[in-house]
């Protein structure tokens, strides 16, 4: 690799050092050249390149993507001989070459941490990889994560001459990764546990992206096979955590300000820790998701430690890839973002996945309802003594006993039922 044949900003920096900075300042433009492969020096193929437009046509298509990083990069190898490879570093470790877009956005960067995962597992890497950023970004929380995960990161501008690799790795963009392309192919995948599958193996699931979270929990030194906790008498403590969206500053061209989802999110969360203070047959604590003022490894604990996550449809329920397998996840869609991000994820992981529909992004608090009690068993929970009225239903009667169907079928409106 040829840094200096590589146009971009520096990387790294701090993200308030950076501010105004363009993303085409960030991604990288690669000259003829930027990386060599070596060949032997009687090879026919000397000065050619690695692919040719037939190549990347077939096998690196731009598709929706205006401006296909890896694609290029993969363009400007050249086959060079013995007698012209000239480096100044050797890197003999394993390493994953990275091009990253949305690197501040969550669900974007799990699509980068899968993709880097994925490309270990299929390449038979028994450790950790080394990371290279070909890329010009600056610095954000996330990073923490890789870091974590991955057991080496540079910034490929902070090499300071042209650097070999015994064994290169190029990680496919993480719009390639099934995570993305399923919101817009259908894939026919359904998700379990590893322990599940192992114990009754079945070929027509996967358990990939439950390894992926527990490749995070690992990362940051949290159990893998942790139950939900159940107290002396029996009955059980639930911890039901609301993610919460919070305005960061996310990259050099963000205001600081996040769309909301949900315009009266402060107070569902408020309507919520009133009900979860009075039940007296199990503990209920309700934990507030204000993730963007948590440490990465207190998020991913406190996503472990939940047996229900609730939250407006956002890029902190990606979270949900480090899930335990028994957990609830009730997402609340407006009407404006309708997108299947969650329940797909929810799905190849084998989670129980309950959608919370409202007409707008309004939600009315949630009701507590007395004297009624409806047993309506989602796993090895009893949801009951309290009913979220997403439309302003009102007061519902005679619902004693009742199947939750009866109530979701009433059109444009939803009905979320949790409790005891």
């Amino acid at each position: 690799m040829h840094p200096e044949k590589i146009k971009m900003s520096i990387g790294g920096e701090a993200l308030e050092s950076v501010i105004g900075r363009s993303e085409d300042e960030e991604l990288p433009e690669f000259e003829s050249g930027a990386f060599d492969l070596e060949v032997g020096e009687k090879s026919k193929m000397r000065g050619d390149k690695l692919a040719d437009e037939g190549f990347l046509n077939e096998y690196l298509q731009n598709g929706a993507i205006s401006r296909h990083t890896m694609r290029d990069l993969i363009g400007s190898i050249r086959l060079i001989g013995s007698n012209e490879f000239e480096c100044s570093e050797w890197v003999e470790e394993p390493t994953l070459l990275i091009t990253r877009f949305e690197y501040a956005n969550l669900f974007h960067t799990v699509t980068d941490w899968y993709s880097a995962y994925v490309s270990s597992r299929v390449t038979g890497l028994p450790n950790r990889p080394q990371l290279v950023f070909i890329d010009g970004h600056c610095m954000t929380q996330l990073e923490e994560t890789w870091k974590a995960v991955f057991s080496g990161l540079r910034y490929a501008k902070n090499f300071s001459g042209s650097v070999c690799f015994r064994h290169a790795i190029f990680s496919p963009l993480g719009y390639e990764t099934a995570m993305f392309r399923g919101l817009s192919e259908t894939i026919y995948c359904d998700g379990a546990s590893s322990h599940e599958l192992w114990q009754k193996p079945n070929n027509k699931k996967t358990a990939r992206i439950s390894e992926f979270g527990e490749m995070i929990r690992a990362a940051f030194s949290l159990p893998l096979h942790q139950q939900h906790h159940s107290s002396k008498s029996g009955s059980r403590n639930h911890n039901v955590l609301f993610v919460r969206r919070e305005d960061y500053l996310a990259h050099p061209r963000h205001a600081g300000k996040v769309q909301s989802r949900l315009s009266n999110e402060q107070e569902v969360f408020d309507a919520l820790k009133i009900w979860s203070t009075s039940h007296k047959e199990c503990k209920i604590n309700l934990i507030n998701g204000l993730f963007g003022h948590m440490p990465m490894k207190e998020q991913v604990r406190a996503i472990q430690d939940a047996s229900v996550i609730v939250g407006a449809h956002g890029a902190g329920l990606t979270h949900i890839v480090s899930a335990t397998p028994d957990t609830e996840i009730l997402e609340i869609v407006s009407s404006e973002y309708r997108r299947p991000h969650f329940e797909l994820i929810s799905k190849w992981k084998g989670l129980n996945y309950h959608p919370i529909y409202l007409s707008g992004s309004y939600a009315s608090p949630p009701l507590l309802i007395y004297g009624h009690k409806i047993r309506y068993v989602v796993t090895e929970f009893y949801f009951a003594d309290m009913i979220w009225i997403c439309n302003g239903l009102g007061l519902i009667d005679g619902l004693k006993d009742e199947k939750l169907t009866a109530v979701e079928s009433k059109q444009a409106e939803a009905v979320a039922v949790i409790g005891t």
